[in-house]
């Protein structure tokens, strides 16, 4: 663990107005509603991973968020930059002679091209772990730390590693030595990635007739409103307030990174999160979880440069089209209000349908416990008594899944579900799950039997064993919903579907609930908003003995055990 201090700067925030206009074009009403800013100046202290990180809030932080992740992953990728009516975008970057160089067009479109290398270089790292999701990926981290291995959190794919530090083990007679002694130890998840490459991947575009490729370019616009298209249509455009950088990240390829003040962004979240036509008391509930969440997980891309994706990783982030007159008045009526527990910022965590209980922490992930995540009956009835029929028990979580009313999600599709797998099929899916994580039993042939071991007090399951050709496969938590495409939660049970013969053709998942589970049902939350709960009384069940404050000072943003 690095205890290095890091500097504290300072950045500029624009904080928007929000406006609302009828009888105008979307577009336009959104272009309208940015007109007028108003700027703030706010100092940002960014802290060493493994350090408390608290930031000094005045109004609006900024954030970074990775709108395109690993753009030129595939050699056909493209995307086209547009400002909007009336502006041009500002492209800034440093020339071949390393001079900085302006450029101002009304559209740009980037595009990848293989670069041949002088000489072949060796690219190499030590991927120590992987995992589902960046909570177990950092629990991992912090194990390792503890052992006395500097490592970083990465994440090349959809899923998570931990890499040990490539600039503390920079050379290939480190990494081997690391490699060899953590393996003498008995670690068997941990292996050398190495390839060698011998052309790269460029980002280039052309204007006016010359063709540039520099590898970090700033855009902006003077309304600071950019479109951005990764589709062939102008309808799969979003609009996106702020500048945007076009940079390398850690694998070879590059990320469109979105700079914008926080209560913006929530206008890009909220209304994809829980939808526009939410209840009041939900929306708002939504946007102070949303505002939580962002500010306590900015660490979870700084191997690549920047704070948040846009993506289910993260938390959901399309820009402003659809942003609503309803969804932007509870922004901004929880302006600045975010939950904490022991005045540090709670694990915000939220999901589409809980299935009828929520998730504690450790019922899906590894790591200190949150004592503001525990199970919850999702439901204002007495359906179900815990107490007396504990959801650890297979049959108890089988009559439990039977009951399809008396629950805040009972008229959600997903509230309960259904779906079925061949053996064929399954044995696939795993096959390739366990070689994303260098599996010795990833050479399996057939499944032979499957069976849930352990659950959780939730009924989430903890560990199911698969029976194969080559060995028994234990998976944990989360990695259930990894290694099997059906289950749409950790929630379930299985049933095994016979022929005739009563031979094994595959199971069928009977489940509940979409998502972890953990934290707040945006579906039960907007139930509950009906009844004519308010945002407070939401939060406060979802996440009891949690306290609603205004950012300030003394709040920390987040600390590792």
């Amino acid at each position: 663990m690095s205890d290095r201090k890091t500097a504290m700067k300072t950045r500029t925030c624009n904080v928007k107005e929000m406006q609302t206009r009828t009888k105008q074009t979307a577009w336009a009403w959104l272009i309208d509603s940015c007109r007028v800013v108003v700027t703030v100046t706010c100092v940002v202290g960014m802290a060493a991973p493994g350090l408390t990180q608290q930031r000094g809030v005045n109004d609006d932080v900024e954030l970074q968020v990775g709108i395109v992740q690993r753009f030129g992953e595939d050699l056909k990728d493209q995307m086209t930059l547009e400002a909007t009516e009336g502006d041009r975008l500002t492209l800034r970057f440093l020339a071949g002679n390393m001079k900085p160089t302006t450029l101002a067009v009304d559209k740009i479109q980037f595009q990848i091209a293989m670069q041949p290398l002088p000489q072949p270089i060796l690219a190499e790292r030590v991927v120590l772990s992987n995992h589902p999701n960046f909570e177990t990926a950092e629990d991992a981290a912090n194990t390792w730390r503890s052992r006395g291995i500097q490592v970083e959190i990465a994440q090349p794919t959809n899923r998570w590693q931990v890499w040990a530090r490539r600039d503390v083990y920079s050379t290939p007679v480190v990494r081997r030595l690391l490699l060899q002694t953590i393996q003498a130890q008995g670690v068997r998840t941990a292996y050398i990635d190495t390839k060698v490459v011998d052309r790269v991947p460029k980002v280039f575009w052309a204007v006016n007739g010359l063709g540039y490729n520099r590898q970090n370019v700033e855009i902006s616009t003077a309304r600071n409103l950019v479109k951005v298209n990764t589709g062939k249509t102008d309808r799969s455009a979003r609009l996106y307030y702020g500048s945007l950088k076009m940079q390398p990240n850690s694998y070879g390829n590059y990320t469109l990174v979105n700079q914008v003040p926080l209560e913006i962004y929530l206008r890009g979240v909220v209304p994809y999160e829980i939808g526009a036509g939410a209840p009041n008391a939900a929306v708002e509930a939504q946007a102070i979880i949303a505002r939580t969440y962002a500010l306590r997980n900015l660490r979870r891309f700084a191997v690549d440069g920047y704070e948040l994706s846009a993506d289910v990783h993260c938390q959901v982030y399309f820009g402003l089209q659809g942003a609503t007159g309803n969804t932007d008045r509870a922004i901004a009526a929880t302006r600045s209000l975010v939950l904490t527990y022991n005045n540090e910022l709670v694990d915000a965590l939220y999901s589409s349908t809980t299935g009828g209980i929520t998730a504690g922490f450790n019922d899906v992930w590894n790591g200190p416990d949150r004592p503001y995540l525990q199970s919850v009956l999702d439901t204002t009835q007495n359906v179900w008594d815990l107490s007396r029929y504990s959801l650890t028990k297979e049959q108890n979580v089988r009559r439990f899944l039977s009951l399809k009313q008396g629950f805040n999600e009972e008229q959600e599709p997903l509230f309960r579900w259904r779906y079925e797998s061949k053996l064929p099929d399954m044995t696939e899916q795993l096959q390739k799950y366990l070689d994303s994580k260098k599996h010795p039993l990833a050479n399996l042939q057939s499944i032979q039997k499957m069976e849930v071991t352990e659950r959780a007090e939730s009924g989430r399951i903890l560990k199911m064993n698969i029976y194969t050709d080559k060995g028994v496969v234990e998976l944990h938590k989360e990695e259930v919903r990894s290694a099997f495409k059906p289950p749409r939660s950790s929630f379930f049970y299985l049933e095994p579907l016979k022929n005739q013969n009563q031979e094994l053709m595959g199971y069928a998942f009977v489940g509940a609930g979409f998502g972890h589970g953990v934290g707040l049902s945006q579906t039960g939350a907007s139930q509950l908003a009906r009844l004519g709960w308010s945002s407070q009384q939401i939060l406060n069940f979802y996440y009891p003995g949690a306290q609603l404050e205004r950012l300030n000072q003394s709040i920390i943003f987040w600390q590792e055990p």
